[in-house]
């Protein structure tokens, strides 16, 4: 039989009957629109070519963040300094043709535009502005570059009460739901917008749905193991991982080399693309265990069965009254 999908909310506001949690209303945030420096305000290169606008609505709002240094320089002129560098970066050793974000966002709270167009779009509403930030889903999102790395420190406050009235105004605009704003690794293998960060969107959402008036439900997500863990996740992905042709990987439960390059051997084997966090300019992301991987690495399965990935599944169960596993259950489990 199948899970039951479980409460993985982390905040304690009041859940419906539907699963959706009642608005919070905040002070320090309004859906009206933001000050955003224009590329020309900033002092923007050209775009190579020409940019691509499509004549419809993006589906989410993406976090990201530039995993560069935490500053102290809170001023505008750094926040366009900052947006000068990422274009530099994007265009000079990406080969990108502009910015690959739409918007950025400093840790000041000032908000620069990022690829050419993409504030006329917004402003529009009913436009979407094609960027480079989210490998294989570009022309579903639109993208904020936060200033900082948040893997283990948090976002200062000038920059999450931008982030809020930023993600406000987009939603307004565009008309998403709060449920659709995601951060980066919702979609590929990534650390990105940090662990600190990524852990505080279901807040930001709360927030977001408080000035928008708008009920808000929190979506299942994948998680990301990456070198350094431990524990029951790493131990499944690992059997799983043997399934798929590194019968020599121990399960143990401690993700190492051994255990990285098993999930580089499957990546190629399965024809995923690597599409690590795009800003950073040294991390090596391949190995990541994420949401790029797991859709393809996960199966039905008979918790019965003489199998690899039954051997993950029980791994992971708690309700011994289970006998099969579909493909829906995995996310439950993992994040249980």
């Amino acid at each position: 039989m199948a899970l039951t999908r479980r409460d993985l909310l982390r905040t304690s506001i009041a859940v419906g009957a539907a699963g959706a949690a009642l608005p919070v209303f905040t002070a320090t945030a309004n859906a009206a629109a933001p000050v955003i420096a224009s590329c020309q305000t900033w002092g923007a290169r050209e775009p190579r070519a020409a940019v691509e606008v499509l004549d419809r609505r993006p589906t989410y709002i993406v976090v990201h963040h530039t995993a560069g240094p935490n500053s102290g320089d809170l001023s505008l002129e750094h926040a366009y300094a900052i947006s000068r560098s990422i274009q530099d970066h994007h265009m000079d050793n990406n080969g990108w043709i502009d910015s690959g974000q739409q918007l950025t966002n400093s840790r000041g709270g000032h908000v620069t535009e990022g690829r050419h167009r993409s504030l006329e779009a917004l402003r529009d509403g009913t436009r979407h502005l094609m960027g480079a930030n989210v490998g294989d889903h570009n022309s579903e999102v639109i993208g904020i570059e936060n200033e900082g790395l948040y893997t283990s420190v948090d976002v200062p406050a000038r920059l999450w009460n931008s982030l809020v009235s930023l993600v406000a105004y987009i939603a307004r605009q565009y008309d998403i739901a709060p449920s659709e704003i995601r951060g980066h690794r919702d979609f590929n293998s990534t650390e990105c917008p940090g662990g600190v960060l990524y852990g505080r969107l279901p807040e930001l959402r709360t927030a977001v749905g408080g000035v928008l008036g708008r009920a808000v439900a929190h979506p299942q997500t994948w998680p990301l193991l990456k070198p350094g863990d431990t524990g029951d996740r790493v131990k499944a992905a690992q059997h799983l991982l043997r399934e798929r042709g590194s019968r020599d990987l121990p399960a143990d439960g401690v993700f190492g080399a051994a255990t990285a390059a098993a999930v580089r051997r499957f990546g190629d084997a399965a024809g995923l693309r690597s599409d690590p966090c795009y800003a950073s300019r040294v991390a090596d992301e391949s190995g990541f265990l994420g949401a790029g991987a797991w859709p393809a690495l996960i199966r039905p399965v008979e918790l019965s069965e003489a199998s690899e990935a039954a051997a993950a599944a029980r791994t992971l169960v708690r309700d011994r009254s289970l006998t099969r596993v579909e493909s829906r259950d995995w996310h439950t489990l993992l994040n249980g």
